[in-house]
């Protein structure tokens, strides 16, 4: 009989397994991937009693297949933010899902254990860039400015790490960053004694950052702004986590990070408004192969003849 930890490979999905690995540890196989790569399901095969456990990918694009490893007989933990449709009706199925804007799978793993682990969290939820959530769940930690920051900048590099096309162009393949910061119950021990590997982070968000900071917007007006970056690895690296930092610097505007793809379409990252955090979840799914949650959702594969329609509704959508 195999278990199995299925979780998406940005800091929120790693930053929640480690909470509860650190809790409850378990032998289980690893299933993960790039951020976007979120139809995980389909690649565990369980046994009768196997044990499942889902952090952080959509119900909703993983039905089918969650309904075949129930069949199967596994147990299956399912605890996720995103939008999740219809659950499935049955005894070995246990959900923990809540699609609020404040609310990240970090977050209700930290609840469902009780704040155990609650350092992890914080890093999990900012890496969220859910950042007003995150300062709130961390001041039991009674953490000066500082030390905060540490969390903060550590959550940020997690989840950069997670974008690319492929797990060749990131730093670590997020199951192997997994097993390097799960050995820790406090991050900051992995601060300190994994300190090569936060300075490659740290050096690699902050290199490709500055690329993006000299792109000016393809599009935008008091409402919206939207960037094209090339199709490159730095860009698709970086797609996510400059969408977060344009976010943060002009909260009363939506952003959209249209970045093109080999194959003529193009990965899109949207971020609502940080004062009115709804929509984007909406927004994408008006278009195939989009989803994700309020405050923040994406395209995988926007059609090139479809990049000007988007646009328009984008502006349209968020206009004032």
């Amino acid at each position: 009989m195999s278990d199995f930890d299925v979780f998406n490979g940005d800091a929120d999905g790693i930053c929640a397994l480690t909470q509860l690995r650190n809790a409850q540890p378990r032998d289980a196989e690893l299933v993960t991937g790039v951020k976007r790569d979120i139809a995980l399901l389909k690649r565990v095969h369980p046994d009768s009693g196997s044990r499942v456990t889902v952090l952080d990918v959509s119900l909703d694009k993983n039905r089918d297949e969650l309904q075949r490893v129930l069949i199967a007989g596994a147990r299956v933990f399912y605890c996720d933010h995103h939008f999740a449709g219809d659950v499935p009706a049955d005894d070995k199925l246990q959900t923990l899902i809540n699609t609020a804007p404040d609310v990240c799978t970090s977050l209700l793993i930290n609840k469902h254990l009780d704040g155990a682990f609650l350092g992890w969290a914080v890093v999990g939820t900012f890496g969220d860039n859910l950042r007003r959530s995150a300062q709130v769940l961390a001041k039991p930690l009674g953490l000066d400015e500082a030390k905060l920051s540490q969390l903060e900048n550590l959550g940020i590099y997690i989840n950069y790490n997670g974008y690319g096309a492929r797990l060749d162009e990131l730093h670590f393949e997020p199951q192997d960053l997994y097993r390097r910061v799960v050995q820790y119950a406090d991050p900051f021990d992995f601060i300190v004694d994994g300190v090569e590997d936060f300075q490659k982070l740290e050096a690699g968000y902050r290199d490709d950052m500055a690329a993006a900071a000299a792109l000016a917007p393809a599009h935008s007006n008091a409402s919206v702004a939207a960037y094209l970056l090339p199709d490159a690895p730095w860009a698709r690296r970086v797609s996510g986590v400059f969408s977060n930092d344009l976010a943060n610097a002009h909260p009363a505007r939506a952003h959209a990070v249209i970045t093109a793809k080999s194959d003529g379409t193009y990965l899109v990252s949207v971020r609502a408004p940080l004062e009115n955090k709804t929509g984007a979840d909406e927004l994408c799914m008006e278009f195939p192969t989009g989803g994700g949650r309020k405050a923040a959702a994406g395209i995988n594969a926007l059609p090139g003849d479809s990049l000007e329609r988007f646009i328009q509704r984008f502006s349209e959508f968020y206009g004032s």
